[in-house]
């Protein structure tokens, strides 16, 4: 399995290849629609994400070996991002969550491009995927 910087480096090549933003937006939205069935008993207050303007839910399975995110927007471009996050960060050790910084944001150009609000929305579901990670492994993380 790739690691998360490597996962980072193939994110950041494919959004190059779109010279505007308009496909940019296109491709998340696409990214978006390909996630995974999120199941009607995991929209729980304990699973939504705090902080973001659209409903989120994020559900953490797994340990400290081994984290497992499914997530769903009610947001096209919201979802994308979700995609983006579980892309990175599913299925890595709690470890390698909390020590791999989010470069592929700057990079990419999300963190200029994206709306305030949406900006503020990944910002906390990256929190939220840090601290389940956190917990995972005994402690927190702030």
């Amino acid at each position: 399995m790739q690691t998360i910087a490597d996962t980072q480096t193939d994110l950041i090549g494919e959004f190059q290849f779109f010279d505007d933003w308009m496909d940019r937006y296109q491709y998340l939205i696409d990214l978006g629609r390909k996630l995974p069935e999120f199941k009607d008993e995991w929209r729980t207050e304990a699973n939504r994400v705090q902080g973001c303007q659209s409903q989120v839910w994020l559900r953490a399975a797994g340990d400290a070996n081994q984290l497992h995110f499914d997530a769903i927007s009610d947001s096209a471009i919201v979802s994308g991002l979700i995609a983006l996050l579980l892309r990175i960060y599913s299925d890595r050790s709690a470890s390698e969550i909390i020590q791999t910084a989010p470069g592929f944001i700057a990079e990419i150009g999300l963190d200029s491009h994206l709306s305030a609000t949406r900006s503020n929305g990944l910002h906390a579901m990256l929190k939220s995927i840090k601290s389940h990670a956190a917990a995972a492994l005994g402690h927190e993380h702030g």
